[in-house]
């Protein structure tokens, strides 16, 4: 099998499960917060800390939120069985670079790696990350360029693969969806909530070795379950998050 071929199907097997996959980051942050301390024995730089690593998660996802909320059925989605692409996506966040959904990914996982304050832990994600996705990249672009030929030749040759270059903004051409969004991005909002809340009472166990957590974290926890439990509720047994082309 030619190198070309064997990253496409590592690429292919990695897109399948990528979803589950870097749950294995896990492993090295459990390691990390084992030793966890407070920047500078600061509890109150502690708490800018999480908020701003938080933000940064935050921000992941307002990054797909942006993609999702723009793109038409049949693109951008959370297909796993195969690659699937009705339409070439050249315009909004997909005007500035190729693969926005895996940017706003590495930012939500940033900020969960971040937030041990352990600089060896950041390095394997990114490393880990890089390695990770530039197969699953490569093998969807190999399928894109059968599927659209020159069309994709001449966005890609535009476009940067990963860092944004902002001076080539293009408007999307349907208008943003919050029912599309809603309906696919509310595993990634709960996601998130529970990874904090999980890391901030580890945090309370390992420095006081005492079982406590703040109300607001309480509160973001109830709110991320009670969205998870709402919106699947509605996706699994209505139709009011659907929308025709979306």
């Amino acid at each position: 099998m030619s190198l070309q071929r064997e990253f496409e199907a590592e690429g292919n097997w990695l897109f399948r499960w990528r979803s589950y996959l870097p749950f294995v980051l896990l492993v090295p942050l459990c390691v990390a917060m084992k030793a966890y301390e407070w920047p500078l024995h600061s509890y109150r730089l502690h708490e800018w800390w999480e908020a701003f690593c938080l933000a940064v998660s935050f921000g992941g996802l307002g990054v797909r939120v942006l993609v999702v909320g723009f793109t038409p059925r049949g693109t951008s989605g959370r297909n796993t069985h195969c690659q699937i692409a009705e339409a070439l996506n050249t315009g909004g966040l997909y005007s500035l670079v190729r693969h926005p959904l895996y940017v706003g990914n590495f930012l939500i996982w940033a900020g969960i790696a971040m937030f041990a304050l352990t600089w060896w832990l950041l390095a394997i994600y990114v490393l880990a990350f890089w390695l990770y996705y530039e197969r699953i990249m490569f093998a969807e672009e190999a399928f894109l360029r059968r599927r659209f030929g020159d069309q994709f030749v001449e966005w890609a040759a535009k476009t940067p693969p990963f860092v944004p270059r902002f001076s080539r903004w293009r408007r999307p051409a349907l208008p943003f969806c919050w029912r599309t969004v809603l309906r696919r991005e509310y595993t990634g909002f709960f996601g998130i909530c529970v990874a904090f809340v999980l890391l901030e009472f580890a945090e309370h166990w390992i420095v006081e070795r005492s079982i406590a957590i703040e109300t607001h974290w309480i509160v973001l926890g109830a709110l991320g379950s009670l969205v998870y439990v709402v919106l699947r509720t509605l996706r699994k047994r209505t139709r009011v998050l659907q929308i025709t082309g979306r």
